[in-house]
């Protein structure tokens, strides 16, 4: 948890006591049902939670904007998401039903009120929303293709609506075809910590309209 106070020292108890607690409830989940790989749960809040709110170093989102998760796995970037940002609605969906289970143990034990969670493939899913946030569920172009027709058009915040992706690695190839509507941050340029070091964060706006 002191890496997020490092670099988000200003936040309210509320948010504090809600973040504090997902290293203990995932823990205790992932002994169960296993949504975040071994290795990975002792540094849940670099390599999950953090790297979940580098959106929030990128943006802040109006109240009542929508926000869908695809491929949301255990909660992420999702339910730090929800944590910080209370008055913005966010649905987290997963193709796979534990992962989901996972979800929903979480965020009523957090009492999140502005999270719902579903089992269901994004192709399925009628709604439409501000924004659809992931992290590297598949290639970046077959995830614009799944997911282009489900933006909304009225703008309601600070940056346009559309994708926002969290990748690692290597991915200049996959982007090539939608370099004019593009923002792509190093997530260095946000966290000191070597993790974040290939990571970034790629905004894609407004398409299919």
């Amino acid at each position: 948890m002191d890496i997020v106070l490092k670099y988000f020292p200003e936040l309210s108890a509320d948010k504090k006591e809600k973040l504090a607690a997902l290293g203990e409830l995932y823990k205790e989940w992932n002994s169960r049902i296993n949504v975040i790989s071994r290795k990975d749960i002792s540094e849940l809040y670099t390599k999950h939670v953090l790297h979940s709110l580098s959106i929030a170093m990128y943006t802040s989102f109006s109240e009542g904007t929508r926000i869908l998760d695809v491929g949301t796995g255990g909660g992420f970037p999702g339910i730090p998401l929800a944590i910080f940002f209370p008055e913005v609605q966010f649905h987290l969906i997963d193709s796979i039903g534990k992962k989901i289970k996972v979800v929903n143990a979480v965020k009523d034990e957090l009492k999140l009120t502005n999270v719902k969670a579903t089992q269901i493939r994004v192709e399925n899913l009628n709604n439409k929303f501000d924004f659809i946030v992931s992290r590297a569920v598949t290639a970046f172009p077959a995830f614009v293709a799944l997911c282009k027709n489900k933006i909304l058009k009225e703008q309601k915040n600070s940056i346009s609506n559309g994708i926002i992706y969290l990748k690692g690695g290597d991915f200049d190839n996959e982007i090539k075809p939608f370099k004019k509507q593009l923002s792509v941050i190093p997530l260095s340029s946000y966290f000191d910590e070597p993790f974040f070091e290939t990571k970034k964060l790629i905004h894609l706006s407004q398409i299919g309209h």
